[in-house]
């Protein structure tokens, strides 16, 4: 998995194609001008994403007070006395060990950030090849628990993280070669690292009060049943806010760098004055719609689309199979139209709503050939298998403390630590894929832009973008072939 040497293109090869690209100058120009007259998108997102807010923060303080320091204070237990099958427990009982998961989350979030300038490729790698191992040796301990249900989910799991990096095998060298070109983007933007900072603290803080709700629901006296699926709603509200947390550090460290990319780098002296502000103003203010109706799909779409792709390179002859999951894959590449990362570029940049930014980036990404590029790359799969590492991670500290004292409970608790762990490390890990995101947008824009920035980047990244369309090309010609001579041989019988 070093990083790989690619014969250089000349440069002149780029300009004899620089008109189908925009010029800096236009660029930024175009951007100063969307600046300047942004306008509030997809608000009627922004109006459901803060009731949800405000809602479940009334929901999870009730269900929190109600066993805090006495059973049952708000007389919560009459309208579900029919399925009290448990004997009810305290808050304060659970709350510590999300506490633990909230530190531990918090060490290797900030861990991730630290190490981005010296360490964070190596991390990358352990992630990408001990988590099939971790699933597997996790999945043991649940059926030697007894836990079948947690003990299938982590075998499959443990199976698809297999069989994901063996398909993507040999993508992960230019995937690494861009992750080192992204880490280096962000570590020479110091200001963006102290914004995740601040956005940790702000999930730290959502999540002190997920948490004790949280911690109030485990101590009910509910059947297990009942306690899951609040468990189920209350996680899916934590990964929405999660996830809007995060994107919104994505368009704030998106903007930052296509600005500088513009504006000849860090010190340009053309760079306007609190660009920082400006952008966290925007994402906060007019884009924060787009983001929170953003974050309900891309991840969800993103990874659907990783597992297809990583299961369509390795079927073969299959035509049967292969017919069913090209059906799929031609499903998801429509959602990943209007569903997809790179739309973040664009509403920091340009101030666009969502779906309109999805959809510009990937029929920019179409037009300049540069998709081939983004296709091949799996930067975004390996960022999510440190992730999902540092949330199992975070899990495991607290499901054993919890299954130490109350086994029953263990894994009610260890499963929402985890997802604790997901999205602190997120937000840390977040300032590099929109740092590789923009590299994306900013080559589709202008390749002289990468190449001002980094000439041998901007060799290695031409060169492998010039592989991935002539094998395109030679995939797209054998298929035509056979479609002719099975023509042949169906008008040879008749």
């Amino acid at each position: 998995m070093d990083t790989p040497s690619f014969p250089s293109p000349s440069l002149p090869t780029t300009h004899q194609n620089a008109g189908q690209y925009k010029r800096s100058g236009s660029t930024s120009g175009a951007m100063s001008k969307d600046q300047s007259r942004r306008r509030w998108h997809d608000v009627f997102w922004l109006g459901i994403f803060v009731t949800h807010l405000i809602g479940f923060g009334f929901i999870l303080g009730v269900l929190g007070l109600n066993r805090f320091k006495k059973k049952n204070r708000l007389d919560i237990d009459k309208y579900t006395y029919r399925f009290m099958e448990n004997e009810a427990g305290l808050t304060e009982d659970y709350w510590p060990l999300y506490a633990v998961a909230g530190g531990v989350g918090t060490v290797l979030g900030c861990s991730w950030l630290l190490l981005l300038g010296s360490r964070a490729t190596d991390m990358m790698k352990v992630s990408v090849h001990i988590l099939t191992t971790y699933l597997a040796v996790i999945s043991v301990l649940c059926f030697w628990a007894h836990q079948f249900f947690w003990g299938v989910a982590f075998a499959i799991g443990a199976a698809l993280q297999f069989l994901y990096v063996i398909s993507v095998i040999d993508r992960l060298p230019f995937t690494m070669l861009v992750l080192q070109k992204a880490v280096k983007m962000v570590w020479n933007l110091p200001e963006v690292l102290r914004v995740a900072y601040a956005f940790m603290i702000v999930v730290l803080l959502w999540m002190a009060l997920w948490s004790f709700g949280a911690a109030g629901v485990v101590a009910s006296s509910m059947g297990d049943g009942g306690r899951w699926w609040l468990l189920v709603v209350l996680s899916i509200s934590l990964f929405w806010t999660g996830a809007v947390l995060c994107n919104t550090v994505h368009v704030v460290v998106s903007g930052m760098v296509f600005v500088v990319s513009i504006h000849g780098g860090r010190d340009g002296a053309s760079i306007p004055a609190n660009s920082l502000l400006k952008t966290l103003q925007y994402a906060l203010t007019t884009s924060f719609g787009s983001i929170c109706y953003g974050s309900l799909f891309t991840a969800a779409i993103r990874t659907l689309r990783w597992e297809i792709r990583g299961l369509r390179s390795r079927i073969g002859k299959n035509e049967c199979l292969l017919c069913c999951v090209d059906f799929l894959f031609h499903l998801v590449e429509t959602l990943v139209r209007f569903f997809n990362k790179y739309a973040y570029v664009q509403i920091a940049v340009y101030g666009k709503s969502f779906n309109r930014s999805a959809r510009d980036a990937w029929e920019l990404f179409q037009s300049t050939g540069v998709e081939a590029l983004v296709a091949y790359d799996c930067s975004g799969a390996v960022l999510l298998m440190g992730t999902i590492f540092s949330g199992l991670i975070t899990g495991t500290c607290s499901g054993v403390w919890a299954w130490i004292k109350w086994s029953d409970r263990a894994f009610m608790i260890g499963s929402t630590s985890m997802l604790m762990g997901m999205v602190l490390v997120g937000v840390a890990l977040v300032v590099v894929e929109s740092a590789v995101t923009s590299i994306y947008i900013c080559y589709a824009e202008d390749p002289l832009l990468i190449h001002r920035w980094d000439p041998e980047f901007f060799n290695q990244i031409s060169e492998t973008l010039h592989q991935r369309l002539k094998h395109r090309s030679a995939r797209a010609k054998e298929v035509l072939n056979h479609n002719q001579l099975d023509g042949i041989q169906e008008n040879g019988s008749i």
